[in-house]
């Protein structure tokens, strides 16, 4: 058999449709003797049964090793420049209660986005100075519910917020701990939505001059947090995008915003002591992916740092980074099962045809809206068996009445594949349940938590009554 016209170019023929690239999968995830896909020794046909299909299932030791992985690496980079590194988890790529916990037994901090994702941290028991708070339009009730729990950082995003938020500390008789989210105007080489620090979109304060004025928003709030009764300015924020493997994006943040700071010293004569750095640490979904690991990312950064601030003349300030997908990312996998199954002819640029077979599963857009919301692509395995047969050239699709309802656009997979097999996409642990729906009134999937053999569920399914369950009606 040989690869197919239909093919991009990134997507090789595989040897054998069975293998597992250890990239993209969970640690513990492996084929057990009878070709079976098994995590941590459990085979999915045992997790298929107990808990039904869609499923998303989560290696928690994976997830450990990845946490305490940036955390040791990052500190041990920056110890001799400023004592370690704030690890904050970006809980909007996955949370929920038991998530939480790992993260806070690991070491790390938490980072939220909305007063629900404080309301989880909250339930973990994850003190106030552990937590940060971004958004670019928080409403007053999330400002005060961070003022009343403490928190150790507000990531401000605009002068207005700013201004609103020292109205509401100072009303209390409180100052609020405050980072200010800026951007340094690096185009992170990712999707257009998901790149965040150039200057057309929604995020941030620019540090670009105003031609008017002469002066930057950047600038402004600067001196407006320094004089604000209600504002402890803590130092700068940055986050660049998501989903980036080329570390110069990275260092051109870190000394554009090191510059900024020494600026600060000098018209202000204020050191602030802290710049997070953000996340946005890439992942492999496919075999066209190369992330960096952690060691590496943190040495680079440092080194950056470290130039820079002796350069500047400049005390290296307390670093934290918010590293998100590159946590969850890997550690878990989605399992299908596979239903209605076609194969069509599709027209090539050569003026031929070439064949494209479709494997519709139980899952799609409801459960993984990333395709369809970033062309993002995936891979899959079947994995209730392995098999002998060729591989063919295959889409695997949702169930909704989208034609966009794709989950993993193109992927060869073993041509006996057949309603009832089970299908496993890796790398689903990031803004997959996070994002998951109610379409077409599809309840979403559990999550079911993996570690030393055994099994539990960390987020139960919902059911039809859960779906009917906010829907108001006139009595018959």
């Amino acid at each position: 058999m040989t690869a197919s016209e239909l093919a991009p170019a990134w997507l090789s023929y595989p040897e054998d449709a069975n293998s597992l690239s250890g990239d993209i999968w969970a640690r513990d995830v492996t084929r057990g003797g009878n070709g079976e896909l098994e995590i941590s020794g459990i085979p999915v046909s045992a997790l298929a049964k107990e808990y039904g299909t869609p499923l998303f299932v989560v290696s928690e030791a994976d997830f450990r090793a990845r946490a305490r992985d940036f955390k040791d690496s990052f500190d041990a980079a920056f110890e001799s420049l400023c004592g370690g590194v704030d690890v904050y988890y970006a809980g909007k790529s996955f949370l929920c209660t038991e998530i939480a916990r790992w993260v806070a037994d690991e070491g790390l901090r938490l980072d939220t986005c909305s007063g629900g994702e404080l309301a989880v941290a909250k339930r973990a028991g994850i003190p106030g100075a552990h937590l940060g708070l971004h958004g670019n339009n928080k409403s007053d009730a999330e400002l005060n519910r961070a003022l009343d729990m403490e928190l150790g950082r507000i990531v401000v995003d605009s002068l207005p917020e700013l201004d609103r938020l020292g109205a509401i500390a100072a009303g209390r008789g409180l100052r609020a701990n405050v980072m200010l989210r800026l951007t340094p105007g690096v185009h992170a080489h990712t999707h257009e939505f998901i790149a965040t620090a150039h200057e057309d979109q929604k995020f941030g304060l620019s540090m670009a001059p105003d031609p008017e004025t002469g002066s930057s928003p950047a600038a402004d709030a600067v001196a407006a947090a320094l004089a604000n009764p209600g504002i402890r300015l803590l130092g700068l924020h940055s986050h660049i995008g998501s989903q980036i493997f080329d570390p110069a994006g990275f260092e051109l943040a870190a000394r554009r915003l090191l510059a900024f700071m020494a600026e600060i010293k000098q018209v202000h004569g204020v050191e602030l002591p802290e710049l997070d750095l953000g996340g946005g640490y890439g992942i492999a979904y496919t075999e066209a992916d190369t992330p960096r690991p952690a060691a590496e990312i943190a040495k680079a950064m440092a080194a950056v740092v470290g130039a820079t601030c002796t350069e500047l003349d400049l005390a290296v300030p307390r670093i934290s980074i918010e590293p998100g997908r590159a946590i969850v990312g890997p550690t878990t996998f989605t399992l299908y099962r596979a239903g209605t199954i076609k194969t069509v002819r599709v027209d090539t640029p050569e003026g031929g045809s070439a064949p494209r077979r479709y494997v519709s599963v139980d899952g799609g857009m409801s459960d993984n809206a990333r395709p369809v919301l970033y062309d993002a692509d995936y891979t899959a395995v079947l994995a209730s068996r392995t098999s002998v047969h060729d591989a063919v050239m295959s889409r695997v699709v949702g169930k909704h009445c989208e034609s966009g309802d794709i989950v993993v656009r193109d992927v060869y997979l073993p041509s006996d594949v057949d309603h009832g097999d089970l299908l496993a996409v890796p790398g689903t642990g990031a803004y997959c349940w996070a994002l998951s729906s109610n379409y077409n009134y599809i309840a979403r999937p559990p999550v079911v938590a993996v570690r030393n053999g055994a099994a539990r569920l960390i987020i139960r399914g919902e059911t039809e009554d859960d779906l009917l369950a906010r829907d108001v009606s006139e009595p018959a």
